[in-house]
């Protein structure tokens, strides 16, 4: 097979690296000004050089917007690299807009890392007509050059972290859904310094939920590929997948597990029950089942941080019902607070200084104090969980 030696790679990103240490000071967000801004977070938006090579043997330049949120402090602190998968249309491809993950991200740097979420070449602002993650289609689908256009990518976005004084780049994972949990197997393949681990969600490719659900065409393409990656790996893994991925199946996953451990990766294997319509979106929907996987995992590299404060024992502060208790502006609790009254379980109220936010479902906790914090930067409190107040002055 034909890869780009990491010997190699290094030098020509050690060129973009004095590049990008001269245009750090002068990085601005990108044009999706409309997104928002998670402040707590540290949320910045960098442009990052990259060079691409597609499967026809084509290669081109870009900019790609890299967002990153960080913890509070000047670090360093390790890193995560995660990865977005392919969208489903060229006209979702071309949305002028960049992958942010808010929620999963405010998980990852609770743990303690800074989060840096590329947006590749030929999605949102760069998609343009240069597609260097196509597999060639269904008929005779090639994995490994989009595997390797990919994961030059994080292999660029690592190499500009560099630059950053608070990331420490000699600790750092990869991590990404879909097709980006397929980057995250080529990027292990690849043998980076300092790369400490991976998680791969859902990841593969050649999936069509719709015309195909459940069959991808490109089962036995990455099962060969990933085998003989794998005789080449030593990062650790841990796949996630679930079983009513309307992409793979449930079968496929294992048989792509098999081959990369057949092949001497190592690799953690975790199918987990059903959820959603789709559980190919199982990154996004089932947070509180995949979480303790991953905290787990990352715990046998050292990183036992909490990435949620625990949740208080309930106070005699006010019954649940009680609005007029809730120490927050009038308006905010016949507003927000009544609706939380009328969600159902699970579910958690947060307040803080000027701000409220409230959750329901999947991972409650994490996303009500984020939708608190968020776009104020202010620091919130749990002010009740699912039917009791554990507010305490």
């Amino acid at each position: 097979m034909k890869r780009v030696q990491w010997s190699l790679l290094a030098g020509l990103l050690s060129l973009t690296h004095v590049w990008v240490q001269a245009q750090t000071q002068t990085q601005t967000q990108t044009a999706a000004e409309t997104l928002p801004v998670a402040k707590d977070l540290h949320e910045v938006v960098f442009k990052v050089p990259v060079s691409v090579q597609d499967l026809y043997g084509r290669r081109e330049q870009r900019q790609i917007p890299v967002t990153v949120f960080k913890p509070a402090g000047d670090g360093p602190f390790p890193m995560v690299v995660f990865n977005h998968g392919r969208a489903t249309s060229r006209e979702k491809m071309a949305q002028p807009s960049r992958f942010r993950y808010e929620q999963q991200a405010r998980y990852l740097v609770g743990k303690g890392f800074v989060v840096m979420v590329p947006t590749r070449a030929g999605y949102g602002e760069t998609f343009d007509g240069f597609d260097p993650e196509s597999n060639g289609g269904c008929s005779q689908p090639r994995i490994e050059p989009m595997s390797l256009a990919a994961s030059d990518q994080v292999l660029a976005v690592a190499e500009f972290a560099r630059s950053l004084s608070y990331v420490d780049a000699t600790r750092w994972w990869v991590m990404g859904q879909s097709v980006g949990g397929l980057t995250s197997v080529a990027t292990v393949a690849r043998k980076p310094p300092g790369l400490q681990g991976a998680v791969n969600f859902s990841g593969g490719t050649g999936g069509d939920p719709v015309g195909r659900p459940g069959r991808s065409c490109a089962v036995d393409q990455i099962g060969r590929l990933w085998k003989t990656w794998g005789a080449q790996s030593q990062t650790p893994m841990l796949w996630l997948y679930w079983e009513n991925d309307l992409f793979w199946g449930p079968q496929a996953p294992r048989d792509w597990h098999r081959a990369w451990v057949e092949g001497g990766g190592q690799a953690e294997f975790h199918q987990l029950a059903p959820v959603g319509q789709d559980g190919h979106s199982g990154f996004s929907l089932d947070m509180d089942r995949w979480t303790p996987l991953v905290d787990a995992f990352m715990a046998k590299a050292g990183f036992t941080q909490a990435a949620l404060p625990p949740v208080p024992e309930p106070s005699d502060f006010a019954q649940i019902d009680q609005i007029d208790k809730v120490p927050v502006g009038a308006e905010t609790r016949q507003n927000l607070y009544t609706r939380f009254l009328a969600s159902p379980l699970p579910r958690a109220f947060a307040i803080g200084p000027g701000g409220a936010g409230f959750a329901t479902g999947d991972w409650a906790v994490g996303r009500a104090l984020g939708f608190c914090q968020a776009r104020r930067g202010i620091k919130c409190k749990l002010y009740a969980v699912d039917n009791q107040v554990v507010w305490r002055n």
